[in-house]
């Protein structure tokens, strides 16, 4: 018995097929190239900062716990360090644990005194309004070559120079520049240490 269809079906058009073709092969072209231009700009920004959570109170009250700070990587590739800049590094006790946050105070050849609640850097009295309290502690300090001398400004709860000793400037990774998370707490952190009280 023969067979009949009551529609027919024609051939399809290889113009629109190729089309078809083509548009999906642009679809694909756009999304590699969408992907690839992300993976470039998630690598080069990874390679220049760093973002970082705060896990402690001994930078407060600048900085305080579960702060989003991010971090300039390049700032002593291209720059040297300053009094006053906050600094993340790796501390020298434990290197290879978590990173630490603090204020360089000192730089190589500076000579650190702390005396009654006040700060000396070559004798020069430091003015800090951004501490939590004075420090209670005493000591002095000549910080070496290739070192700095870093505190937190929660002076009184800080692991830092004035127990472990110096940072070595190779323990640095970057500049603290600014406060981006909770939004309540952004701003910018300048070095104002570097400022003393005498002229």
């Amino acid at each position: 018995m023969d067979n009949f269809f009551t529609e027919s079906h024609p051939d399809p058009d290889p113009q629109e097929v190729n089309e078809s073709t083509g548009k999906l092969r642009r679809f694909l072209v756009e999304i590699f190239q969408t992907l690839l231009i992300s993976l470039v700009l998630y690598f080069g920004i990874n390679a220049i900062s760093a973002r970082i959570r705060v896990q402690s109170i001994s930078m407060q009250p600048t900085l305080n716990e579960r702060d989003f700070v991010l971090v300039n990587k390049l700032a002593y590739k291209i720059g040297t360090p300053r009094r006053g800049d906050v600094i993340i590094f790796l501390p020298p006790p434990d290197p290879l644990g978590e990173p630490y946050i603090k204020r360089i105070i000192g730089l190589p050849g500076d000579m650190i005194r702390i005396d009654t609640g006040q700060v000396f850097v070559n004798d020069v009295l430091q003015r800090e309004p951004y501490i939590q309290a004075p420090p209670i502690y005493r000591g002095n300090w000549v910080v070496p070559v290739g070192m700095v001398f870093v505190l937190g400004d929660n002076r009184n709860n800080s692991s830092d120079s004035h127990q472990w000793g110096m940072v070595p400037v190779e323990n640095i990774i970057g500049k603290a520049e600014f406060i981006y998370f909770p939004l309540a707490h952004w701003k910018t952190l300048n070095p104002t240490t570097a400022e003393a009280s005498g002229p």
